[in-house]
């Protein structure tokens, strides 16, 4: 499933169905609003819908509707608890490594007085519910421009302040998880100058190797998740020289198949195995 917004086209849906049909599977790309029965389907899976974040009650409405009807994965109310990064703060409670995040809910008279509390100098301010950075704004906490840009973004709803991480512009580190297991991680890197690694902002891809504190939290973080999780990544930086989670990706996260078919094989097997789980009797 995908979206049908053209500023959000990704190949990478296309392909997945495409080795889907290839083992068997028949395979449709679907934007999620369109006109569906989606009872006629036996499996939902939720890969691009890189809108939802301008639409989200009909996007959540939509998961909840499919989800009478079928199965979908990742499952309504997952969706739900991912699409506002609220969720940091809870896994802050469950002792999984994350890094310090404020959240501001919106609308808010007292932002400025807010941020000049937090004890970070430099900070990210950023929507609770957004994605791919397009409204990220990094400062220094007692910058009059900076506060103005938070008062105005909790016109629309909750924000996150979080401490900018130095050690981000080496890169964001990517666990994939797929079926509950670890597949394989990437490093996201910035274009130079810049902090935020999306693809659209000039950011690159490595291929990377975990090491064992990095699993570590990327597991916690997995078993932190209030729901089974048949795709996920895990995104950490360094911060204050230990990995910690700054964010988890289980509604539209790029999976990063490109080039590298045995991932993809992966993906097609995950999917088999929902699919054997939906027809199975209840």
């Amino acid at each position: 499933m995908t979206c049908a917004d053209e500023r959000y086209l990704e190949p990478e849906v296309h392909d997945a169905a495409a080795a889907l049909r290839a083992a068997g599977v028949f395979a449709d790309v679907v934007s999620w609003d369109e006109d569906r029965n989606w009872g006629a389907y036996e499996l939902v899976v939720v890969r691009t819908p890189w809108d939802y974040f301008d639409r989200l009650p009909e996007f959540l409405g939509w998961a909840a509707q499919v989800e009478r009807q079928t199965a979908l994965v990742n499952p309504a109310d997952v969706l739900r608890w991912n699409s506002h990064k609220g969720y940091l703060a809870e896994f802050t409670a469950k002792g999984v490594p994350t890094v310090p995040t404020l959240m501001v809910p919106g609308p808010s008279t007292d932002v400025a007085d807010q941020i000049r509390e937090v004890p970070w100098q430099e900070i990210v301010v950023k929507p609770a519910v957004d994605g791919g950075a397009r409204h990220a704004w990094r400062g220094r906490r007692d910058d009059p421009a900076l506060t103005r840009v938070a008062e105005r973004l909790t016109d629309h709803g909750d924000i996150v302040v979080q401490p900018f991480v130095p050690a981000i512009v080496d890169g964001e580190r990517s666990l994939v998880f797929l079926g509950g297991r670890f597949s394989h991680a990437v490093r996201k890197v910035p274009k130079a100058g810049d902090y935020r690694s999306q693809r659209h902002l000039g950011g690159t891809e490595v291929d990377h190797q975990p090491n064992s504190a990095e699993l570590r939290v990327a597991l916690s973080a997995m078993e932190a998740a209030p729901g089974r999780l048949s795709y996920a990544r895990v995104d950490l930086v360094n911060w204050q020289d230990a990995p910690a989670l700054i964010e988890l990706e289980v509604i539209e996260p790029d999976l990063f198949f490109r080039g590298v078919p045995e991932r993809m094989d992966r993906f097609v097997e995950v999917v088999q195995e929902e699919l054997a789980a939906a027809r199975a009797p209840t």
